[in-house]
C-alpha cells in the first residue's frame, strides 16, 4: 500500500488584539470552609516579638529579615496582605527570597522590613487578638459568621487598627503557619561562595562588622561573594541569617569514556559556503582536523593557563557532530546538512571556576549577537539545589531574556559507579533547551542524571541519542587523533543544536516558535508521561529526521503562531476550524514557549512572568472552552478557586513551556458546535511582582488538530483562514532553502568609476 504523503506545517500570520485586565480585586476573601483560630494569631504575635527582640540586640544590619512559613504552596494573591505592609505597599516589594519546606509542599518567603514596621505589626496582632476575643470570633467561619459582623465593630475603640487592616491580619493568620529568622545550614564545607539576601546596604561594611577583611573575598555577582580563605566559616558562625544560598563555583567537562578507532578512513568534506553558523562554547578546538575550514576558532583561555593535548578532545568532538555528524553516524542523518561553527575555547578538560567562564560567556554573546543558537556542554558534578537556580543558569536565563539567542545545554552525566544524581548546573537553566541522553531503544542512558527543577519545571526539556556505553552502541565523533567512539549528554545536545539552527536560520522561524515546535515534536500525543519519565527524558525524545518535525500526518492540521503580549490579554477569536455535520471531528493540542525575565534572589519564585494559554471553541458567553478545561482566568461570576499546587501541576503555572492537550478517546465522538463557529486563542499575562516584565514579551505556539476519522481537511482550513484575514504560508523546505541561499549570497558591484 502506498504511504500517504504528509501535510506541510502552516504558518498563520494575523492580528492579535490586546486588552487590559478589567477584573478588580475581590477584597479579603477566604475559602468557604475557612475558620479563624485565635491560637494561631497568638502564636504569630509571640514569634514576631521574639524576632523583634533578636533584631534589637543584633546590629549587623539596619533592617530586619523575617521568614514567613505558609501552610501550603501559596499563590501571589494569598500572600500576606496585612503584616509588614504599610501605605498599601504590596508585600512583594519587601520580599528578598523564597524557598520550599523540606517536602516541597509549603512556601517559605523571606522579607526585609524596618524595625518600625515590625513594631506596627506586633500592635496589629495585639489589637486583632483583642477583637477576636471580645467578638467571640475564635473557631468561627470567616465568610458566614465573621465577615458580616465586622461592620458592627466600632474601630474607634482600637486606635492601632483599621477595619481593613483587621480583615487583612485575619487573612494572614489563616494562610501563615509561623514566623522565624531565616537560617541556612552549611552543608558543604568545601564551598567558598555564598549569596547574601539583598540587604539594601553596603555589604562590604556588613562583612567588616563580622570581622572579614576586604582582601579575603571578591564579588562574583550581585550579593554573591567568593571567599579566598576560611572566612566563610565566620559568616555561618556569626550571621547565618544573612545568607540566602550556597553557590557552586566549580564546573568541569563531563568525563569522556571513549575508544579510538584504529582503522581510520580519510573523510573528504567540501569547502563551506553560506551554511548557518552555530556557536560552540567548550574546551579548545584542534585546527588540524579534516573539517577545520568549517570552524572559526577563538581561544579565550587566560595566557598563564597551561594547555595539554587533552584540552582539545571534548570541544573538537562536539564541533565535529555539529559540522558533519551524519557523515559518521548514518543512522542519525537528520536531513539538515552541514553547519559552520564559531568555536570559543573557554576551559581546559579539568575543573575550572564557573564564575570566570560565565563572565567570558557574557562577553562572547554580546560580541556575537548574529549567532542565534549556542551549544554549551559544560556542567557541575554537584547536584542542583531544590530551592534556587544556580548562578550559572541564572546568567544564561538573563542573556536569553535580553538577547534573541537560545542555548542548548547538555544534561550533565553520572560518573562511573554513581547510581543516581540530580542534574548539575547550568542544566537548571529555565530558558535554555536542556538535553538528556537515551539509548537506541529509547530507554534512558545509564549515565543520565535526573530533573525536575524547583519541584515543577520540566528539565531536561528533551532527549536524544547520545551514545550508549552499556551495550557498545557509541556515538562516533572526530577528535584530534581521528575517529573515536564516545557517549554522554554532551554528544546528544549538538544534534538538537543542529535541528534548532535549521528551524531558525534556514526556515526563518523565531526562537519561540522553533523551541515550541521542537518540544511539541518530542511530546507527540503522549502528554501524560510519568514523573519518572519526565525526570530523565523531559517532554520526550526528539525525532531524528527534520522532516518529521516540520511536517504533520495526513489527517492532521498543524499550524504555527507567533505573537507579542502588550497587555493582560492577547487574543484572536478567528480560527475557522472546519466542521462536518455540525460537529468538530478533532482532538487537539497546543504547545506554548516564551523567554521570561527571571530573578534568582526570588528563590523558588524564579520566573517573573506567567503566560496562561487558552485555546478552543468559543462559548455563547464569549469565553473560550479551552481544550484542557483551564478556567484560571475566565471572566465569569463563578469562583474558580484553585490551589497553587493544583495550578502548577495541571496547568503549568509559572512554567515558560506549556503543553495543553486532550487525549484521543477510545470512542471517536466529535465535539458539538456553538453559535459562533470560530475557535479562539487567548494568552493571559500575569506578573509575579509589580514590574511589567511581560510587557512586550514574545511567544510562540504550535497547534495540532487531529482528525479522528483520518480525513485530510487542511485545504479547507487554509481556505477558511484566508477568508478570515489570515496570511497562510505552507512551510516548504525546498522553497525555504532557496530563499535562504539567495538571502546569503554576496552581491558584487561592478566598479564603473
Amino acid at each position: 500500500m502506498k504511504e500517504q504523503s504528509k501535510n506541510k506545517i502552516l504558518f498563520l500570520k494575523g492580528r492579535f488584539e490586546q486588552k487590559s485586565n478589567r477584573s478588580k480585586p475581590n477584597g479579603i476573601n477566604l475559602p468557604a470552609n475557612a475558620t479563624i483560630q485565635l491560637s494561631n494569631i497568638t502564636k504569630l504575635k509571640k514569634e514576631l516579638e521574639e524576632i523583634q527582640l533578636f533584631w534589637k540586640e543584633n546590629k549587623l544590619i539596619k533592617n530586619c529579615l523575617i521568614s514567613v512559613h505558609y501552610k501550603q504552596l501559596i499563590a501571589k494573591s494569598n500572600r500576606i496582605k496585612g503584616l509588614f505592609v504599610v501605605n498599601q505597599n504590596p508585600s512583594y516589594n519587601s520580599m528578598v527570597g523564597a524557598k520550599y519546606s523540606q517536602n516541597n509542599k509549603k512556601h517559605i518567603i523571606t522579607h526585609l522590613v524596618s524595625p518600625e514596621i515590625i513594631q506596627k505589626s506586633v500592635k496589629w496582632l495585639e489589637e486583632t487578638i483583642n477583637i477576636v476575643i471580645s467578638q467571640k470570633f475564635d473557631q468561627q467561619n470567616f465568610q458566614e459568621f465573621i465577615k458580616p459582623k465586622i461592620a458592627e465593630i466600632n474601630f474607634k475603640n482600637f486606635p492601632n487598627l483599621t477595619k481593613t487592616k483587621f480583615k487583612e491580619v485575619l487573612f494572614d493568620s489563616f494562610y501563615v503557619e509561623r514566623l522565624s529568622l531565616p537560617k541556612l545550614k552549611k552543608k558543604d564545607t568545601n564551598k567558598k561562595t555564598i549569596t547574601f539576601f539583598n540587604l539594601e546596604e553596603n555589604l562590604e561594611e556588613v562583612l567588616t562588622k563580622i570581622g572579614i577583611k576586604k582582601q579575603n573575598y571578591k564579588f562574583i555577582g550581585e550579593n554573591t561573594i567568593q571567599f579566598l580563605n576560611n572566612d566563610i566559616d565566620k559568616v555561618f558562625d556569626k550571621a547565618p541569617f544573612l545568607i540566602s544560598m550556597n553557590v557552586e563555583d566549580i564546573m568541569k567537562i563531563p568525563p569522556l569514556k571513549q575508544y579510538l578507532n584504529e582503522n581510520q578512513e580519510q573523510i573528504v568534506i567540501p569547502l563551506p559556503k553560506n551554511e548557518p553558523t552555530i556557536g560552540v562554547i567548550d574546551t579548545l578546538f584542534d585546527t588540524n582536523v579534516y573539517f577545520s575550514q568549517w570552524v572559526e576558532f577563538e581561544n579565550h583561555l587566560d595566557e598563564e593557563i597551561p594547555i595539554s593535548e587533552l584540552d582539545f578532545v571534548h570541544g573538537t568532538s562536539v564541533s565535529s557532530i555539529i559540522v558533519d555528524g551524519p557523515s559518521f553516524n548514518k543512522h542519525l542523518d537528520d536531513g539538515c546538512g552541514r553547519f559552520k561553527v564559531k568555536h570559543f575555547g573557554v576551559s581546559t578538560h579539568g575543573e575550572f571556576s564557573s564564575s570566570v567562564v560565565i563572565n567570558k560567556i557574557i562577553k562572547i554573546i554580546k560580541d556575537n549577537l548574529e549567532i542565534k543558537v549556542w551549544n554549551l556542554s559544560l556542567g557541575s558534578s554537584n547536584e542542583i539545589n531544590d530551592n534556587f537556580i544556580s548562578l550559572e543558569a541564572s546568567v544564561l536565563d538573563e542573556i536569553q531574556f535580553k538577547y534573541d539567542v537560545i542555548f542548548v545545554v547538555s544534561g550533565t552525566n553520572l560518573k562511573e559507579k554513581e547510581k543516581s544524581k540530580k542534574i548539575g548546573s547550568p542544566a537548571d537553566s529555565i530558558n535554555s533547551i536542556v538535553v538528556n541522553s537515551v539509548t537506541k531503544n529509547k530507554d534512558k542512558a545509564n549515565y543520565s542524571r535526573e530533573g525536575i527543577v524547583l519541584s515543577f519545571f520540566t528539565k531536561p526539556d528533551v532527549s536524544f541519542f547520545g551514545g550508549n556505553n552499556e551495550d557498545g552502541d557509541y556515538m562516533v565523533v572526530c577528535q584530534p587523533n581521528g575517529r573515536a567512539f564516545v557517549s554522554g549528554t554532551s554528544f546528544a545536545a549538538p544534534w538538537i543544536s543542529r535541528k534548532l539552527s535549521y528551524l531558525i536560520n534556514v526556515l526563518g522561524l523565531n526562537r519561540e516558535v522553533a523551541k515550541a515546535l521542537l518540544i511539541d515534536s518530542a511530546i507527540g500525543w503522549d502528554s501524560k508521561k510519568s514523573l519518572d519519565e519526565k525526570k530523565f527524558k523531559g517532554h520526550g525524545i526528539v525525532p531524528v529526521k527534520i522532516q518529521d518535525i516540520i511536517n504533520s500526518e495526513n489527517g492532521e492540521i498543524k499550524f504555527l503562531i507567533e505573537g507579542v503580549s502588550e497587555k493582560y490579554d492577547t487574543f484572536n477569536y478567528r480560527f475557522p476550524v472546519p466542521t462536518e455535520n455540525g460537529k468538530y471531528p478533532y482532538v487537539s493540542k497546543a504547545t506554548l514557549c516564551y523567554f521570561p525575565n527571571c530573578s534568582r534572589k526570588q528563590g523558588v519564585d524564579y520566573t517573573s512572568t506567567e503566560l496562561d494559554i487558552y485555546f478552543g471553541r468559543l462559548k455563547p458567553d464569549g469565553n473560550i472552552n479551552s481544550i484542557n478545561d483551564n478556567k484560571q482566568s475566565l471572566e465569569t461570576d463563578d469562583v474558580n478557586y484553585l490551589t497553587e499546587e493544583y495550578a502548577r501541576k495541571w496547568f503549568g503555572k509559572w512554567d515558560n513551556v506549556k503543553h495543553i492537550c486532550e487525549l484521543p478517546k477510545q470512542r471517536k465522538i466529535p465535539k458539538k458546535t456553538y453559535p459562533n463557529l470560530m475557535w479562539g486563542m487567548s494568552i493571559k499575562t500575569k506578573e509575579r511582582i509589580g514590574v511589567k516584565n511581560g510587557e512586550g514579551i514574545k511567544f510562540g505556539v504550535v497547534v495540532t488538530l487531529h482528525e479522528i476519522n483520518g480525513i485530510n481537511r487542511i485545504d479547507d482550513f487554509v481556505q477558511r483562514c484566508t477568508l478570515n484575514g489570515w496570511l497562510v504560508k505552507r512551510i516548504n523546505i525546498d522553497n525555504e532553502i532557496e530563499l535562504y541561499n539567495k538571502a546569503e549570497e554576496l552581491i558584487e558591484f561592478e566598479n564603473n568609476f
